[in-house]
């Protein structure tokens, strides 16, 4: 079936947000009702500054008349005061990197919070399609992104940051409240 891609409106995000939700819980492979938990987290995303979202829809077929969201892309401009740019921030003072590489990364980004393609659609170059087009007008000079780490970098996510030209900005770091180890990554924009 077709795909098209779609800008989402903040003030939509009572329409958009169930659907984006499930496409995130489920290409995350996480426990059904983690999307009543992550509702108010991307609720609040909406309003920050910069905030920006593309979907993917799959235009119905003959028995439906409704497009089905299989992708989602969103991100805002990072801020010193947002939880995310404090993380990887301390994790880099950990790392030993010096102040200056510090505030060059987390200073002015852009940061990709969520990137996800439902398990059915995947292999269709669907999350490159979306990263292109939410990153293709931003005036910050960088991207950032988290990951989990993976064996050998060997899933698609990590195939699409790197054919991208993502480099790893701090490995193995584990985020306060997830015991899983993350890789951030970036790259300078315009892709």
């Amino acid at each position: 079936m077709p795909i098209r891609l779609v800008d989402l409106a903040a003030q939509d995000a009572r329409t958009w947000l169930p659907d984006a939700l499930t496409v995130y819980v489920t290409a995350m492979n996480y426990p059904e009702g983690t999307e009543v938990q992550r509702a108010p987290l991307w609720q609040e995303h909406v309003h920050r500054p910069g905030w920006q979202a593309v979907a993917a829809v799959e235009s119905p077929g003959a028995a439906s008349s409704h497009e089905t969201i299989v992708g989602i892309a969103y991100g805002y401009r990072g801020a010193g005061d947002q939880w995310w740019n404090q993380q990887v921030r301390s994790g880099l003072t950990r790392a030993g990197a010096d102040p200056e590489r510090i505030r060059a990364i987390t200073e002015d980004y852009f940061e990709l919070t969520e990137l996800h393609v439902h398990p059915t659609a995947q292999g269709r170059q669907i999350g490159e399609a979306l990263l292109v087009r939410l990153l293709a007008d931003r005036s910050e000079p960088q991207v950032l992104l988290s990951t989990p780490e993976i064996s050998e970098e060997d899933n698609r996510a990590w195939r699409l940051y790197r054919r991208l030209g993502f480099a790893d900005v701090l490995r193995r770091f584990t985020f306060s409240g997830d015991p899983r180890p993350f890789a951030v990554l970036g790259r300078t924009l315009p892709l």
